[in-house]
């Protein structure tokens, strides 16, 4: 089959191949990839950033997203069969959606939303199971609180934002004023144009910030929380959960209580706390979103398209940034 493959780590380490099919195994489904989307996680993994976590061994497919129909199902799979549309975010070591099929692991897939189609149901998994694992595991979202998230008309921002409103919260979104329209129609109440202000300057008494922009970003949006408020981070620096989810030695947990060190420290000072967000692959939570989606409550931003064989210059135009939305790249 035909498949882009990170061959080398580094940027011009992504190449097109042809393949073998994947192995299928007991619990495993088969799924004939119709669309994926690109990610800054393919990016990440792509360079080797994640290297000395996540033991990927060259050359293995790419890609994180995937929507697509079962055409086959391992012995132990009860809840798919074949025909089925799914859409899925495989588990770490088990990604390659950058493929014309994929094997993934039958608890990291979930029907695809009814009102959805496969290339609208590509671009979310990823961003909408981050959303999920943010507001609901890790900061137990609350009606009447508020939320900032960072970068809202991106991606994540732009999920994040549509599930925190629909929790109850109000949000507050940096976004550039030509996105302002558009991070409003997903819920934004207050949009702070980074262009012209500093969001550390116009808010505060926060209860969540979601960063997705690390450095200096997050070491401000510490400071418009209020105490007891939660600073979650998905790019950074990893801390020892983050070491621990992955089971990881111990020595490891140490470096990156080392390299998230000096936020911690910022964040006690403020009364405030810091958490990395490294998301996971969930079929049970991607069903709840499903539901979210075909009742209206949310609803996939997407920027462009690309067919399967610009997959590299689909990459190249994430990598440029200011994304609104997600990329999606499509094979039927």
């Amino acid at each position: 089959m035909k498949a882009f493959v990170v061959e080398k780590y580094g940027k011009d380490g992504l190449r097109a191949a042809d393949v073998p099919e994947p192995e299928v195994g007991d619990g495993d489904v088969l799924v004939k990839v119709s669309a994926a989307s690109v990610n800054p996680l393919d990016k990440m993994v792509r360079n080797g950033e994640f290297k000395q976590l996540l033991k990927y061994r060259t050359p293995f497919v790419l890609g994180h997203d995937v929507a697509g129909v079962v055409t086959r199902v391992g012995s132990a799979v009860r809840d798919f069969q074949v025909a089925d549309e799914v859409y899925a975010r495989p588990r770490d070591l088990r990604i390659g959606t950058f493929a014309e099929y994929i094997a993934i692991d039958q608890d990291d897939v979930a029907p695809k939303p009814d009102s959805l189609t496969p290339h609208e149901a590509a671009a979310v998994p990823l961003v909408s199971l981050a959303a999920w694992q943010a507001l609901f595991d890790r900061a137990h979202l609350k009606p009447g609180q508020k939320v900032l998230v960072h970068a809202g008309s991106g991606g994540l921002g732009s999920t994040v934002i549509q599930l925190a409103k629909h929790l109850g919260a109000t949000v507050a979104t940096t976004a550039s004023g030509k996105n302002a329209e558009l991070v409003r129609s997903l819920g934004a109440d207050v949009v702070v144009d980074y262009k012209k202000e500093d969001f550390a300057d116009v808010l505060s008494g926060y209860d969540v910030v979601l960063d997705s922009l690390g450095g200096e970003n997050l070491e401000k949006s510490l400071t418009v929380l209020k105490p007891g408020g939660q600073a979650i981070s998905v790019t950074g620096p990893p801390d020892p959960g983050f070491a621990k989810q992955l089971g990881a030695p111990k020595y490891i947990g140490v470096v990156m209580g080392l390299l998230s060190r000096k936020v911690h420290k910022q964040a006690r000072k403020l009364g405030v706390s810091y958490s990395f967000l490294f998301m996971q692959a969930n079929g049970a939570q991607l069903r709840e979103l499903a539901s979210l989606y075909d009742a209206g409550h949310l609803r996939p931003v997407i920027d462009k398209m690309f067919p399967f064989a610009q997959t590299l210059e689909a990459l190249a135009y994430v990598e440029r940034g200011r994304v609104n939305g997600k990329v999606v790249i499509t094979l039927d």
